[in-house]
């Protein structure tokens, strides 16, 4: 009977540990896309080329690149509270040196700092989704998180734009360094690594199954270098890297730092109306993503879904670099740029692979994987794509610049669709474990 109350408490408290990490996961979102709305504002202040805000733009991926794999192995080690509450802070410092930089060296680091901070989060979030949910609602409620995490992506659109003409761009980013401080202070108070921290029931299966006395004697021994090794030779996590690299490379450099700046260049259109296009792209994606992961928990597949939906990612950047010579008529943009953010949501059952694919005590380490080299790709497709205009710019005219900018990103999804051959179907269960109890 104490055991059914406990386990009662711990599946409602899970949904405190879940929602605050969601809230900092908005905030992750905010600073990812953030840049591209200011760009111009940036520009004004401080004179930068386009291969300078690309570069700017871009060293939040290439932060958050360098720390995935210290990241896993913190949350492997110290666990998600620590990690979490200490990188959102580090992160709110970066916001407060970016908002007051004096000089450009200053703004360059707040931005790298910024990346550092929230580069802890992602991880956390799937490392305590995979203590407090059961096997089957680990892609429905990773999901939920892109849904609601997004909202921080939507919140960096037009609101900010809002926000910046109201407050300036400066105070804009100090109220929200100030706000990060203060969540790294909640996520210290509410967050818990697992059930058990509260004397709660392990609610994951693959907990409790683990819960005898040899095999936590076995897990104990192994370190985390060994689990470093352990993920690094699953062959068949490898295919699912490079699909989540090259996927995400291609939506995150458009919608982070460069879609608003087509929207003004090739359509002239002001700022705040050029952001609420990119945003629909965010609509769809949030909608799409707690779709996805629901259906292919509910389908117990993950690779045709991949197919399906990658497929029509094919499609909407084909329509965008090659329709009209590049200039899809404004009035097909809308729609266009929903299907769009609906069908990059595959990456909810990469993630959901990795911790499939990999041994569950090293969740943490796979995601990291997954995450280095999905923001070392975001950070090159944004300065390659910032290099191109600044090369071609005194030759091309604004369509086919930003047509030549973005053919990259067309063939990058083109070559995500391929990875999906070499990805094996899980069923939706963790093969690593069960190759191994077999």
């Amino acid at each position: 009977m104490q055991s059914k109350d406990g386990m009662s408490k711990g599946l409602h408290y899970r949904w405190v540990v879940w929602g605050i990490m969601v809230l900092v996961y908005m905030v992750v979102f905010f600073h990812r896309l953030a840049a591209g709305v200011v760009r111009s504002d940036l520009v004004d202040s401080f004179g930068l080329s386009g291969a300078a805000f690309g570069t700017l733009a871009s060293l939040y991926f290439y932060a958050y690149m360098i720390m995935q794999i210290p990241v896993g192995l913190l949350v492997d080690s110290l666990g998600a509270r620590i990690t979490v509450s200490v990188g959102i802070f580090i992160a709110g410092i970066g916001a407060l040196l970016f908002g007051s930089a004096p000089t450009t060296f200053v703004l360059f680091s707040g931005r790298f700092f910024v990346g550092i901070g929230v580069a802890t989060v992602f991880v956390s979030i799937l490392k305590v989704q995979s203590k407090w949910f059961r096997e089957r609602e680990f892609a429905t409620v990773s999901g939920m998180t892109s849904l609601i995490g997004n909202g921080g992506g939507l919140l960096a659109q037009t609101p900010l734009a809002w926000a910046v003409a109201l407050l300036t761009w400066r105070n804009t980013f100090l109220a929200i360094g100030i706000f990060s401080i203060f969540l790294a202070v909640a996520c210290y108070l509410l967050i818990r690594n697992t059930p058990q921290d509260l004397g709660f029931p392990p609610i994951n299966e693959v907990d409790i199954s683990n819960s005898d006395v040899l095999k936590k004697e076995i897990e104990k021994k192994e370190s985390l270098k060994e689990g470093f090794k352990q993920v690094l030779r699953v062959r068949r996590l490898w295919p699912v890297i490079l699909f989540f690299a090259l996927n995400q490379g291609a939506s995150l450099s458009f919608t982070s730092a460069w879609g608003v700046a087509f929207m003004e260049s090739v359509y002239a259109l002001p700022t705040s109306v050029a952001s609420s296009y990119i945003a629909i792209i965010l609509v769809g994606l949030m909608l799409g993503s707690l779709f996805s992961g629901w259906f292919s928990d509910k389908v117990g597949r993950r690779r045709w879904p991949m197919f399906l939906l990658v497929s029509l990612n094919i499609a909407t950047w084909g329509i965008l670099v090659f329709y009209n010579g590049g200039h899809p008529p404004i009035w097909l943009l809308k729609p266009l740029y929903f299907v769009m953010g609906v069908s990059t949501t595959a990456y909810v059952m990469s993630w959901a692979l990795a911790r499939e694919l990999a041994p569950s005590r090293f969740t943490g380490i796979a995601i990291s994987l997954m995450n280095t080299g999905c923001f070392l790709s975001i950070g090159l497709f944004t300065t390659l794509i910032g290099k191109i205009l600044d090369r071609y710019a005194g030759i091309l005219d604004s369509i086919p610049l930003f047509q030549r900018a973005l053919l990259p990103c067309f063939v990058a999804v083109v070559l995500s669709f391929i990875c999906i051959f070499f990805i094996p179907e899980t069923k939706c269960i963790n093969i690593y474990e069960k190759n191994c109890a077999g």
